[in-house]
């Protein structure tokens, strides 16, 4: 291993936690808040379902646009609904996110949460390049799922000799496994953000595929968050950050290979992990907002009682005038949606007024005399302020 760190002083697996910025550890523990916030709020199934499937097509669609993917985020999203058909001279921009989306998933669905360590062998990591590229063109001398057998530059930077590929993966993984990467003893998760951010750099440092390291090397991470029981659509974030910044990530890559350590890379990395969980935890929140919401709105028609028909169809109203993202006007409210078309068949505009008054009477919506919107600042009242 000392000759390999000799030959290769930019590759010596190593991270100087000294040199971390104060403001950086703050951040570190500010990630690891809000992840302990997001992994013990209470989501329906549907709802948590749903965030996976958000925040996975949104990482799959940043760790192929990295790496030149012109398929948008909706675009993504139908072809993981298998919604998206591709002409066959775009077949493979498909193939290539359907490839990405079972490894995430396939990932996930191991439970590897339940492991007390991240262990990663060789084998595992060629298994994640050959999925990656399986079935997407490829250069005559790339093999999917094997270490490349020739040199390698990327930019200005010259990887390290293909004879020394496979000597570099075995230490790589075996710092990987090792005990020794340790930052704080009971605090384990913040381990693994140091961890996963530091195995990503050294990774795209060895280079050690003919193609497809970026996308390998962002699926180590994920493996790594997720396995030491991140929920899902956080150990996704490192790579939306890495695609909304790529100039920067390149650059901070850069400077790793020159300066022979990782501060900066892992500096500009917590910041937009940090940025990440933040807005995630206000998507989070704003699930959280719009139920307690809709369970107010069934209390208290609980508390009004009128008869069934009449409390569908005024609940229907306020429900539906929930979802619209500003004041409606009288106007327009029969057509606001399917299901108030369906409510006020065969009623007229005085009953509509009437549902209206009542409605407004018990504080659920308000109104100006010309639009209304739901009351949701009723509930938001008992929420702490947001500036502590």
């Amino acid at each position: 291993m000392d000759n390999l760190i000799e030959k290769y002083p930019n590759i010596n697996f190593t991270v100087n936690l000294t040199k971390i910025p104060f403001t950086t550890w703050i951040q570190i523990g500010e990630c690891l808040s809000k992840i302990e916030h997001i992994s013990k709020i209470p989501l329906k199934p549907n709802i948590s379902e749903e965030m996976h499937r958000v925040y996975l097509i949104k990482g799959v669609q940043a760790t192929t646009a990295i790496e030149g993917n012109t398929l948008t985020e909706e675009e993504v999203r139908l072809r993981v609904e298998n919604k998206l058909k591709l002409p066959p001279s775009k077949e493979y921009l498909g193939k290539e996110v359907d490839n990405i989306t079972f490894l995430c998933n396939e990932i996930k669905d191991k439970k590897i949460v339940e492991e007390k360590e991240h262990l990663i062998n060789v084998k595992d990591i060629q298994y994640y390049n050959k999925k990656i590229l399986e079935e997407i063109p490829v250069a005559e001398h790339v093999n999917p799922g094997e270490f490349r057998k020739c040199s390698v530059v990327i930019g200005n930077y010259r990887g390290p000799d293909y004879n020394d590929v496979p000597i570099l993966m075995e230490k790589y993984c075996e710092w990987l496994n090792t005990t020794n990467f340790t930052v704080c003893e009971d605090r384990p998760a913040l381990n693994s953000i140091i961890k996963a951010i530091a195995a990503h750099v050294y990774f795209v440092l060895i280079h050690p595929f003919g193609d497809g390291n970026g996308r390998t090397a962002r699926m180590i991470e994920f493996y790594i968050l997720l396995s030491s029981g991140f929920p899902s659509p956080t150990a996704q974030l490192l790579s939306n950050h890495y695609n909304a910044t790529r100039n920067e990530y390149y650059r901070e890559l850069e400077n790793a290979t020159k300066t022979r350590e990782l501060t900066s890379f892992i500096t500009y990395a917590v910041r937009g992990f940090l940025d990440s969980l933040r807005e995630q935890l206000d998507y989070i929140f704003k699930f959280v907002f719009d139920l307690s919401w809709e369970s107010y709105i069934y209390e208290v028609f609980r508390e009004h009682k009128h008869n069934e028909v009449t409390t569908k169809r005024r609940r229907t109203l306020v429900l539906e005038l929930s979802k619209a993202e500003k004041p409606v006007v009288f106007e327009e409210l029969l057509s606001l949606s399917r299901s108030i078309i369906d409510a006020y068949r065969n009623k007229t505009r005085k009953t509509l007024s009437r549902d209206l008054h009542e409605i407004e009477a018990i504080g659920l919506i308000i109104s100006d005399k010309k639009t209304y919107k739901a009351n949701k600042e009723k509930i938001r009242a008992f929420l702490p302020l947001s500036n502590l």
